[in-house]
């Protein structure tokens, strides 16, 4: 396995960006041809992406992505498939994808209508709604504790969105900040220099369960627009768009699923072996059977 740094992205973009989606290769040919595939990773979208203690992409996401992958080696006749991963963030997934740079997105990327128009999802494999990290002794246990406070969200995610649309639509008197990644959000809180991190709830369990000091930290609010998380691959593309929602589908039918599901959120994981002891929810057991990929709004 190759894992290329973020770094060498601004080698790769200069020369795939230019071409439009439909002068590329079909993906399955692509990678048959080409005898590799690149899966994307996020750094801190813990559990479903991140970093382990030997700076090796692990999570949710990964393991169903290399069970995908599995798959491709079968209908391709590529036993010798390469597996390259590549890092990325909010901020340049979807081109990454668009451009083919990455064949397939294994992280924790919701499926909106919006994004739907540029790249395809597969079956949602994970919902979950906004809420905020704050530091336990903060006395914040709502939006409404914000007033006059700085909040903080990772730049490029429907979460920074949605936080700005209600603090302009309500004129709350809250200065809403971007950082980097999710890791750099959740720093800010962690050093008052924000105090709340806006944020699907479930990546918060995760930043809070692998913090210095957990019980410093606590995730609080009611959920604000629960948003489902899926694969996301090129557009235009049924082909690559049959075999990953094959692989969900079966995964789901089989209870293998439900077995990814308890390793990743209700077992001891690395680096530290906390447990984010996070039961699965209604709208997930729901589409174990429904099998969609609807988006969100």
């Amino acid at each position: 396995m190759k894992t290329i740094p973020r770094l060498a992205l601004s080698a790769l973009l200069p020369l795939t960006a230019l071409l439009p989606a439909h002068a590329q290769q079909a993906t399955l040919d692509k990678i048959k041809d080409g005898g590799s595939i690149t899966l994307s990773y996020r750094e801190s979208s813990i559990p479903f992406s991140y970093l382990d203690d030997k700076a090796q992409p692990v999570g949710f996401g990964i393991d169903i992505c290399d069970r995908v992958v599995d798959e491709i080696k079968k209908v391709t006749g590529r036993a010798d498939l390469k597996v390259q991963r590549q890092a990325v963030t909010s901020a340049n997934r979807i081109p990454l994808v668009q451009n083919g740079t990455v064949d397939l997105e294994c992280g924790s990327t919701t499926n909106n209508s919006e994004r739907a128009k540029q790249v395809t999802f597969a079956i949602n494999y994970f919902y979950t709604g906004t809420r905020f990290l704050v530091k336990s002794d903060s006395g914040i246990k709502s939006l409404a504790d914000l007033s006059n406070k700085v909040m903080v969200s990772t730049t490029g995610t429907t979460n920074f969105k949605i936080m700005r649309g209600i603090i302009s639509e309500q004129k709350l008197p809250i200065e809403l900040i971007a950082a980097k990644d999710h890791a750099e959000s959740a720093l800010l809180v962690e050093s008052s220099r924000a105090a709340a991190f806006a944020m699907d709830d479930i990546l918060l369990y995760g930043l809070r369960a692998s913090a210095q000091n957990p019980a410093s930290l606590a995730v609080v609010g009611e959920p604000i627009q629960v948003e489902p998380y899926a694969i996301m691959m090129r557009k235009d593309d049924p082909g690559i768009k049959k075999l990953v929602d094959g692989v969900l589908a079966g995964l789901m039918k089989s209870g293998e699923f439900e077995k990814f599901y308890r390793k990743w959120f209700q077992s001891p994981i690395p680096p530290r072996g906390i447990n984010l002891n996070a039961p699965m929810g209604k709208e997930l057991t729901d589409n174990l059977r429904a099998l969609s990929d609807k988006p969100a709004t």
